[in-house]
């Protein structure tokens, strides 16, 4: 969700305690972390949900994805680092499309605020622009708060569009580019009002990378990203890239690590046979 600072956002300031305040009136601290029996929130939590995420940075990157050790290039793939995402991106020049498919993951929310966002989108990963759209898991005080979003990084931040995404629900997202003319679209087959579609511009947008990221989104203060909520596995699947798959192109499977530690906090599997699908799994916040 956000480019400049690394990888998922970018506008973040003070929304970590501001959106405590718009909460206070929402699940204490020590409620249930059971996200799958979840009660339906209340208007105002997903109100409030919904102005908090509005203020993230999505899809930050370029200076975050440093190579792991020797550059560990095999058949096309290098295999890389970054402190926010984690997934698969395809660099060069050129591109016009991206597309993938997904179940959206359940999260296992625990009483601390985190974040987890999945998309698929040109640009961001070597650029300081971003066209991207997809889902987003938000935990907050036990509960979690699923929203469909598009972002055009840095001319808008996140525009949020649907607040009924479910898990489970079957997610198709894409990025088409025709010029300069960029739609984008996200279709939520079990829940229709999650899905949109939108065309918007950019004459200076770089088209260099193409990506399916699971992503921490950033920031709590500076450039570091939230904790990462508990998605368990993220399963993208059809994925093309332009008139191929993720496999046709120079590639970059990135893996997720604590930027203090080093601790890995999401792996992606290796690409299917037909290079158009491949798993992230959940290993800490």
């Amino acid at each position: 969700m956000h480019r400049r600072s690394r990888l998922l956002g970018t506008a973040l300031m003070a929304c970590v305690p501001a959106f405590g305040m718009l909460l206070a009136f929402g699940p204490t601290a020590g409620a249930s972390t059971a996200s799958v029996a979840r009660t339906a929130p209340s208007a105002r939590e997903i109100a409030a949900a919904r102005t908090f995420i509005e203020h993230l940075a999505i899809g930050q990157h370029g200076t975050d994805h440093a190579v792991a050790g020797q550059a560990s290039r095999i058949e096309g793939l290098t295999k890389v680092k970054s402190t926010n995402w984690s997934g698969y991106a395809d660099t060069g020049s050129g591109f016009t499309s991206i597309k993938a498919k997904w179940i959206e993951p359940s999260a296992s929310c625990g009483s601390a605020t985190s974040l987890a966002a999945f998309w698929v989108g040109i640009d961001g990963f070597s650029s300081a622009s971003v066209e991207q759209d997809g889902t987003l898991i938000e935990c907050d005080g036990g509960t979690a708060f699923y929203f469909s979003w598009w972002e055009m990084y840095p001319t808008n931040d996140i525009q949020v569009v649907g607040e009924t995404v479910e898990p489970g629900d079957s997610i198709t997202a894409s990025v088409v580019r025709s010029g300069t003319s960029y739609k984008l679209a996200l279709t939520d087959s079990t829940n229709k009002a999650n899905s949109f579609s939108t065309t918007q511009s950019c004459t200076d947008c770089a088209n260099s990378s193409a990506e399916v990221i699971a992503e921490a989104p950033c920031c709590v203060s500076g450039s570091t990203p939230y904790p990462l909520s508990d998605f368990g596995t993220f399963k993208a699947t059809g994925a093309k890239v332009d008139s191929g798959t993720i496999s046709s192109f120079t590639d970059d499977e990135i893996t997720m690590v604590n930027g203090t530690s080093g601790k890995v906090e999401a792996k992606p599997g290796a690409l299917n046979s037909s290079g158009n699908s491949f798993k992230v799994t959940w290993k800490s916040a």
